[in-house]
């Protein structure tokens, strides 16, 4: 039965050993008009996507870069929807792979800012002027991440006014992030937690981080294999540690190919990037290790 989404013919593996046994172990090279690795993974679709505003060749790196990290983006937003779901369900040890992914996927978009390591001011200002005030902060898929990270701002939601992507943003500000629900978990599990304090909007935000900070000092403490909440608890900690990092390589991409100008969309560039890291993701994660 073909996929009416992709158009790819599912197989079986006695059909692939008997195509392989027909073609001498060599590759099928005809498939009449569509080729399935392109209907699976639409990559011509993909190479139309490349459109430079100017005729400097540098320009296609710094365009293919950006498609590839909102990818990952999108990639890193799947996997934490996943890890979410399963600490809702109190399934903290199917939480565990999607977490893994998603600091391994994490490794990735930060690899990325590797290539983009030529890149000085002067070859940035060739085309900067082009990209209007076009920026990486207006980002949507970025902003999903961060929400699902319990990093939320709802002023930065503005730039999508009246776009399907303000719809989508809009629904997950209101849901629970990842670490709203790893905080409603670790109440369920007799950690004294008070409602009130993860209500963040009506309590005092020093005595909720205290509360949070303390619940997982006493979950290291108990080091045995079964303590499924220590092996989630360092789950999250390497995803917040490789977002850190994301952060940190922004920081200095930025710093490299444009100094504390001003940024393309309004920003102060440099600085606002500097404010933005003194927010960490799972705060009390890092806290609770002066405790521990």
């Amino acid at each position: 039965m073909v996929n009416p989404v992709n158009a790819v013919r599912p197989t079986t593996a006695e059909e692939r050993d008997a195509r392989t046994a027909r073609n001498g172990g060599a590759p099928t090279l005809e498939f009449g008009r569509k080729v399935p690795y392109d209907a699976y993974v639409h990559a011509s679709t993909l190479h139309t996507l490349q459109r430079t505003l100017s005729g400097d060749p540098g320009e296609m790196s710094f365009l293919v870069v950006s498609q590839i990290m909102e990818l990952y983006f999108k990639l890193i937003r799947h996997e934490l929807e996943q890890a979410r779901d399963h600490v809702r369900a109190d399934q903290m040890w199917e939480a565990l792979a999607p977490l893994k992914r998603a600091a391994l996927h994490l490794e990735g978009l930060n690899a990325a800012w590797q290539t983009l390591r030529w890149m000085t001011p002067a070859d940035f200002n060739k085309f900067r002027d082009l990209l209007g005030e076009g920026s990486g902060f207006q980002s949507a898929m970025y902003r999903q991440v961060e929400f699902l990270l319990g990093l939320r701002t709802k002023s930065l939601m503005r730039p999508h006014k009246g776009t399907a992507a303000y719809d989508e943003l809009e629904a997950a500000l209101h849901q629970p992030s990842l670490w709203d629900e790893v905080i409603a978990l670790l109440a369920r599990h007799g950690y004294d937690l008070k409602p009130e304090l993860l209500d963040r909007d009506v309590a005092d935000e020093h005595e909720a981080e205290q509360s949070v900070s303390d619940a997982w000092v006493r979950v290291y403490r108990d080091t045995s294999p079964e303590n499924h909440l220590r092996l989630l608890g360092e789950a999250l900690t390497e995803v917040a540690d490789r977002f850190g990092d994301w952060r940190y390589l922004h920081l200095k991409a930025v710093q490299r190919t444009m100094g504390a100008k001003s940024g393309s969309g309004g920003s102060s560039g440099l600085a606002f990037l500097q404010r933005s890291m003194s927010r960490p993701v799972f705060p009390e994660l890092w806290t609770s290790r002066t405790e521990m």
